[in-house]
């Protein structure tokens, strides 16, 4: 694999190549072909002066355009009067008795042409020259321009530009290398920090060069190492969390065990209550591990969603009948502010596991009075639904953070029904997979409202 070193000076390399062949083309092709072309238009604009020209003087003025443009011209009266105008220039063909050329003029003369251009050869100089021939009012009037020999200065150029051949991959080599350095170091900068970020090191200062691609990828790594240094704090508190949650019930589990082993099993009243906290605890650890499994099934978009009608209000008294037990023994208080029906359109069991979540978070985290309201309103095509709380509330900062998988808000909260962690990115992951709008508004010391949108219609 080629470096950027490599590959800038080959590139620079094969652009001065490239300049080069054009310069040699044009050298070739194009520069003697620019120079007849432009004696072609001088004595096109000579022939139109001299057309334009008035009686008085008008030998004079021809004269003095010949010495002005350095050509020979002759002038053929009607009356077949001849006269010359500085053919005694060096390399002019005309009053020279070359028969080929005395036939040229008398068949112009005697054809209906008005203006022609001749490229004939001077026998004498064995050059190449242009004739211009133009009909006046006055005679016809031939202009002679002997064509410059550019061979040798055809030469000149080439050799100046084989010289100017070497130069170019001299100057393509410094240049690549000042800036494959000004572009590669940066970017060995980045890389290097890049594999200390990938071994766990967070501590690190992406520097900006003033480059806008490589402040780009500066900018993409400083937000990896922000993300980086969540999903590893969000790790240890994984590590802390599941530990916890799995090694509570199972000591709990353990314990009991032991004392119905040892000491209730004489006593059926004793032997039930110690039975009773096992089987509690050991829904506990179920309902942690099927959280799990729903949640990396429907984050690996193993389960697909089955849309269906039912009434919202009526799965929502279902569910707070599941927390009698609670309301009973702990003086929890449920406020449900609905209409008495609410059709919408979704997939029942996931808006269960949404509501079911936000309200065990709601127990968790709800104040001294120990309340949760569950509100359901009316907008247009839509219900909102709001689960609120009356606990601490929610900083700022870590609003954005409540619905990553094993964030909690609060260690030390009211009460742990399930303590899983992941329950409210379960919500996330319903209503996303839903495309339902949701969110959480929370005032410190106020309490905290989480809501969601669901559909009327499908």
């Amino acid at each position: 694999m080629s470096s950027i070193n490599h590959k800038t000076l080959l590139y620079l390399i094969y652009f001065s190549i490239f300049i080069l062949l054009l310069l040699w083309l044009s050298l070739i092709v194009y520069f003697r072909y620019s120079y007849e072309n432009y004696q072609i238009k001088t004595m096109n604009k000579m022939a139109t002066s001299i057309s334009e020209l008035g009686e008085e003087n008008f030998k004079e003025n021809i004269e003095a355009i010949a010495y002005r443009n350095e050509v020979c011209i002759e002038l053929i009266t009607k009356t077949n009067n001849t006269f010359k105008f500085n053919t005694m220039m060096v390399g002019c063909g005309l009053g020279k008795n070359n028969s080929d050329l005395v036939k040229l003029q008398y068949n112009f003369i005697e054809s209906d042409i008005d203006t022609e251009a001749y490229r004939i050869e001077n026998i004498e100089y064995k050059t190449q020259a242009y004739l211009y021939a133009l009909k006046t009012k006055y005679g016809s009037i031939f202009l002679y321009s002997p064509l410059e020999d550019l061979s040798g200065a055809s030469t000149v150029l080439k050799n100046q530009l084989i010289y100017l051949t070497f130069i170019a991959i001299i100057v393509a080599c410094l240049i690549s290398y000042f800036l494959s350095h000004k572009i590669t170091d940066p970017i060995l900068d980045i890389t290097k920090k890049a594999k200390d970020l990938g071994k766990g090191n967070h501590d690190i200062n992406f520097v900006h060069y003033g480059i806008s691609e490589i402040d780009d990828l500066a900018n993409v790594l400083e937000n990896a190492q922000v993300e980086l240094a969540k999903t590893d704090e969000l790790r240890r508190d994984l590590l802390a969390n599941v530990s916890h949650d799995l090694k509570t019930p199972l000591t709990m589990i353990k314990a009991y065990a032991e004392m119905v082993r040892d000491l209730s099993y004489k006593s059926d009243e004793k032997r039930i209550t110690h039975c009773n906290v096992i089987i509690q605890e050991t829904e506990r650890l179920n309902i942690l591990v099927n959280d799990i499994l729903v949640l990396s099934k429907m984050q690996a978009n193993a389960e697909s969603l089955k849309i269906e009608k039912f009434d919202l209000i009526k799965e929502i008294n279902e569910i707070v009948k599941r927390y009698e037990i609670i309301k009973e023994t702990e003086d929890y208080k449920f406020i449900i502010e609905t209409p008495k029906k609410a059709i919408v359109y979704a997939d029942k069991n996931k808006i269960n596991q949404v509501i079911y979540n936000l309200v065990n978070n709601a127990i968790n985290y709800t104040g001294k009075d120990k309340t949760v309201k569950i509100v359901v309103k009316d907008q247009k095509d839509k219900y909102q639904v709001l689960v609120i709380d009356s606990g601490k509330g929610i900083k700022p900062e870590e609003i954005s953070y409540i619905w990553d998988k094993y964030y909690k808000n609060d260690k030390n909260h009211q009460r742990n029904v399930v303590g899983t962690g992941i329950g409210l990115s379960i919500v996330k992951t319903i209503l996303e997979k839903h495309n339902f709008e949701y969110g959480v508004k929370s005032e410190q010391k106020k309490g905290s409202q989480f809501y969601f949108y669901i559909n009327k219609k499908k």
